[in-house]
């Protein structure tokens, strides 16, 4: 296995706004909706370019939510975007009744989501979103790894009927997907393939996964890792297809350690092929203000914690 090193970093919430600009050539009836950040969700492109498709409901997310439904109901393919934090716990019960329980066609967009928002705080991060979005009947739930995949992402739900949770953050983070590479929604991507460990990595969380395989294999470790961009619905057959391989476990996110990703494979094991497994997320505990570098290493969100909890993991194999 090849050092992977990347040189490129980028915003996945720039890729959110590239997409979304292409999304709107592309679609006549793509509309977007913005609580009053336009520029920190980078959705201002859009409205340059299209000033007749984008509405400034200023800081009413609940609201926000509701006019989005009504737009969908007439045919449009609204697009609602504020912090992560800002449009699903504000606005739950809108989601919950007028998008989710309605089964209508808006696509929220969490900008800022997880521990790497950084000095903000813990007002302004949100690491449950995950979880209460996925509980949601008839939502989607996609959380893409870099900038490249997160601007194919938006052409992708922009196609998509339904009700679908975006989430991408602020950071520069590597951008080592191919570009305009086509995303299927629902079909996971293995980055490596290997024998003694499964990672499944979601998110800001997928590049380390993807460094933690190359230092396992400096110790004689095959490491799988396979990018889980969407959380719900999940790709269960490629899941415990390579579970079968490696018969451990490691689950890698940047939410709460409570209702996201590791809860979901957590799900899939146990009705399907019982494993041992090991979980890289927050552990119960709200943020704090700090650098994203520094949040990261202080909730055990890094490389070099993917590699302790891989080796925890196949130590703790079914004999």
């Amino acid at each position: 296995m090849q050092d992977f090193k990347c040189t490129e970093y980028k915003e996945t919430r720039a890729g959110f706004g590239e997409g979304l600009t292409e999304a709107g050539k592309k679609f006549e009836n793509v509309v977007a909706l913005c609580a009053d950040l336009t520029g920190s969700v980078k959705m201002d492109g859009f409205a340059k370019m299209f000033p007749d498709r984008f509405y400034q409901t200023g800081i009413a997310e609940a609201n926000m939510i509701g006019i989005a439904a009504g737009m969908a109901i007439s045919g449009k393919i609204p697009f609602v975007g504020s912090f992560a934090n800002f449009c699903t716990t504000r606005a739950l019960d809108q989601i919950r009744m007028s998008v989710a329980y309605s089964n209508t066609n808006v696509k929220i967009c969490g900008s800022h989501a997880g521990i790497t928002l950084g000095e903000d705080g813990a007002t302004h991060q949100v690491m449950e979103d995950i979880g209460m979005m996925k509980s949601l009947p008839n939502m989607t739930v996609i959380n893409p790894c870099d900038f490249n995949q997160t601007k194919a992402a938006v052409m992708a739900i922009a196609e998509y009927e339904g009700a679908v949770y975006l989430r991408f953050g602020r950071p520069k983070v590597p951008n080592f997907t191919q570009e305009n590479h086509v995303f299927k929604i629902g079909k996971a991507l293995i980055m490596n393939e290997g024998s003694d460990v499964t990672i499944f990595a979601t998110g800001h969380l997928v590049y380390p996964a993807i460094r933690a395989a190359y230092i396992l294999h400096q110790k004689d470790i095959s490491a799988e890792v396979i990018n889980i961009h969407t959380i719900k619905p999940i790709d269960t057959e490629k899941v415990i297809k390579s579970v079968r391989k490696t018969r451990a476990v490691v689950t890698a996110e940047e939410h709460l350690i409570n209702g996201g990703l590791g809860d979901t494979i957590a799900q899939i094991l146990v009705r399907n092929i019982p494993s041992p497994q090991e979980y890289v997320a927050v552990d119960d505990r709200f943020g704090e203000s700090g650098t994203p570098e520094e949040l990261m290493a202080a909730f055990h969100l890094t490389e070099e914690d993917i590699v302790d909890a891989a080796q925890k993991a196949i130590t703790r194999k079914f004999v």
